[in-house]
């Protein structure tokens, strides 16, 4: 007895919330449909439901539980940028205090502003690399949402509805 109500209990649930599915779909996708051949509202809503189905299918996306798009995370691991830079710096720095009468004293200043230069560079690169991933990302759930609402609008059209 107890099994029978909680199976009742899962088909009641089951029910509402399909019926509740059908009542926003056109609602959640920002989609008006209007019934060009004057179908009723119980049609309306079989149909996107079927609709909503086909549209999943082909286009592989699901609104009501959308595919998370995560940006690549850049390598931040040191590569090497600081000790090219300190290495550019130290030659630079060394002959400019050949010029003025110190080349150690020019290098080794050279060297710090260098590596520091280079660092500056690595992080920098890193941050334009996050923001290119994180645009990427995002493009890609859009462009997802786009094919969905393509291919619901087809279906919604090929079943006789106006669909803006």
């Amino acid at each position: 007895m107890k099994n029978i109500k909680i199976l009742f209990t899962i088909a009641i649930l089951f029910t509402g919330v399909n019926q509740l599915i059908a009542q926003d779909i056109s609602k959640s996708l920002g989609l008006y449909v209007f019934p060009s051949n004057n179908q009723d509202k119980a049609t309306q809503e079989a149909d996107e439901t079927a609709c909503f189905k086909w549209a999943k299918e082909q286009s592989g996306y699901d609104p009501i539980n959308p595919t998370k798009y995560v940006a690549a995370e850049v390598d931040s691991s040191p590569d090497g940028s600081a000790v090219r830079g300190a290495a550019r710096g130290a030659a630079a720095g060394a002959a400019i205090g050949a010029i003025a009468g110190d080349t150690g004293e020019g290098a080794a200043i050279g060297a710090v502003v260098g590596g520091l230069r280079g660092r500056r560079a690595k992080k920098v690169g890193n941050q334009q690399q996050q923001q290119a991933n994180s645009a990427a990302a995002a493009t890609a759930s859009a462009n997802a949402a786009n094919d969905y609402n393509k291919a619901f609008t087809a279906c919604m059209e090929g079943k006789g509805y106006t669909v803006k």
